[in-house]
C-alpha cells in the first residue's frame, strides 16, 4: 500500500481480512504508528521489489506526479498487479501499456487518468487492463442527501451567518469569525511553515497560546495550523473539516497551554513541532487588528509577513555574506520583495527571510547553498 491516509489503512485492514500480508511506504507517517497496527512500513523501493498487488492511496502532489514510470515499474515484481484509485497523474499510462504489453506485470486497474475523460487510450486495448468511472459516491441517493446538507448550510449562513462544513472556512459564528479571521490566516500559514521546516514525519505538536486570544474558543485556530501543517503533503485532500482526524490517524499527538499574559505581545502563538531527529519553533501574532506576522523562527527573532515565495537562509555572519546572495538572485533575475534577518551572535550566524518576486527553481538553490558561508537554503511558500 503506497500512502497510508484513511482510505490507506482500510484498504489495509480489507487485505489482511483476506490473510494477506501486507506492508506500507508513507513518509509522512511515523513508522511505529504503522507497527501497532500489525503493519510493516518498508522504504518505496523495497515495497515495489516485494508486493504481489500494490495500491496506490496518495494525492496527486510534485512528489507524486508520475511515481510509477518505466523506472519504478521495472522494479517491481514480474507478474505483479498493479491498482490506482488515488489520483491520476501518479502512473505514467504510456510506461503503464509498455509494462503490460511485455507481460512484465500481469495486471493493472485503474479508474482515475491523468486526462479526464480519458478518452480512447491504447491501454484499454489489452486484456490484462481494467477500467472504470471514479464516481463511487455519484448514486441518486448520495446526491439527493448532499444537496439537502447544502441547502441547509446555506440556509443557516444567511439567517444567521454561521458557516458549517466549509473546506476553507472553520466552522464558527459569524460574529466569532470577524474577531479570529487574521489569527486563522496566521496560524494556517504557521503550519505551513512547519511542514516545511521538518525534514521528517511530524510525531508531536505543541501549541502555546498567550494574552488577550485566550479569551477565545481556540479549536477553530488549532485546526488551521493542523490543516497548513497538512496541507504540502496533502493538498486539496485536507481542510478545516478533516484535518484534525488526519492528524490523529497519522500518530501526530497536538496539545495546547493557555496563557492570559504575554510579555511582549498582546497575543502570541507559539509552535513547536517534534520530528524524531529534532524541533522546530515558530511563533507569530498580529500587528495591529488584523496583519499576521511571525516573530520567531527556532532561536532566532524577526518580524516576518507569512506571504509568498519565500527563501530561509542560515549563513555566518559575515560582511558581504547578504550582498552575495542579492547578487545571485538578481544574476538570475529573481526580485527581492522583503528581507528580514535575525542574528544569533553568539555562534555568529544570521538567519535570512527573503520574499521573492518569483518561486526560486533548483538551480539557483543549488548556487546559493554553494557558497562558502551559506550553511543551509530552504524553499518556504505561504
Amino acid at each position: 500500500i503506497i500512502g497510508f491516509g484513511q482510505i490507506g489503512k482500510i484498504v489495509a485492514d480489507r487485505a489482511k481480512g483476506l490473510k494477506m500480508r501486507v506492508i506500507v511506504y508513507d513518509p509522512y507517517i511515523k513508522p511505529d504508528v504503522i507497527e501497532k497496527l500489525d503493519i510493516e512500513p518498508v522504504p518505496f523501493e523495497e515495497l515495489l521489489a516485494r508486493s504481489d498487488y500494490i495500491t496506490i492511496h496518495t494525492p496527486r502532489t510534485k512528489e507524486t506526479m508520475d511515481m510509477i514510470n518505466k523506472k519504478t515499474l521495472s522494479m517491481m515484481k514480474k507478474g505483479a498487479m498493479l491498482i490506482n484509485c488515488a489520483r491520476g497523474g501518479i502512473v505514467n499510462e504510456d510506461d503503464l501499456y509498455e509494462a503490460l504489453a511485455s507481460g512484465h506485470l500481469a495486471g493493472a486497474a485503474l479508474d482515475v487518468f491523468s486526462k479526464e475523460p480519458p478518452g480512447q487510450i491504447p491501454l484499454m486495448e489489452l486484456t490484462n487492463f481494467i477500467c472504470t468511472p471514479h464516481l463511487g459516491a455519484s448514486t441518486i441517493e448520495a446526491q439527493e442527501k448532499v444537496a439537502v446538507d447544502i441547502a441547509n448550510q446555506i440556509i443557516l449562513y444567511l439567517l444567521h451567518g454561521t458557516v458549517k462544513n466549509a473546506v476553507n472556512v472553520p466552522s464558527i459564528s459569524a460574529e466569532l469569525m470577524n474577531i479570529l479571521k487574521p489569527y486563522v490566516t496566521l496560524m494556517e500559514k504557521m503550519g505551513l511553515m512547519q511542514a516545511q521546516l521538518a525534514e521528517s514525519a511530524i510525531g508531536e505538536i505543541r501549541i502555546e497560546y498567550s494574552g488577550t486570544i485566550t479569551n477565545y474558543d481556540l479549536a477553530p485556530l488549532t485546526t488551521a495550523f493542523l490543516k497548513g501543517l497538512l496541507t504540502p503533503a496533502l493538498k486539496d485532500d485536507v481542510n478545516f473539516v478533516n484535518a484534525p482526524l488526519i492528524a490523529s490517524e497519522r500518530g501526530i499527538k497536538v496539545t495546547e497551554s493557555r496563557s492570559t499574559t504575554s510579555e511582549d505581545f498582546a497575543t502570541l502563538v507559539t509552535t513547536f513541532t517534534r520530528t524524531i531527529e529534532t524541533e522546530n519553533i515558530v511563533a507569530g501574532t498580529i500587528f495591529g487588528k488584523d496583519r499576521p506576522r511571525l516573530v520567531r523562527i527556532n532561536d532566532f527573532y524577526v518580524e516576518a509577513i507569512p506571504e509568498g515565495h519565500n527563501l530561509l537562509i542560515y549563513n555566518m555572519d559575515k560582511p558581504g555574506v547578504i550582498g552575495m546572495i542579492g547578487v545571485i538572485l538578481g544574476k538570475n533575475k529573481v526580485n527581492i520583495n522583503r528581507m528580514q534577518v535575525g542574528q544569533e551572535a553568539k555562534k555568529q550566524q544570521n538567519v535570512i527571510l527573503l520574499s521573492t518576486d518569483i518561486p526560486v527553481d533548483d538551480k539557483v538553490l543549488d548556487e546559493l547553498q554553494a557558497q562558502e558561508n551559506v550553511f543551509s537554503v530552504k524553499r518556504i511558500e505561504l
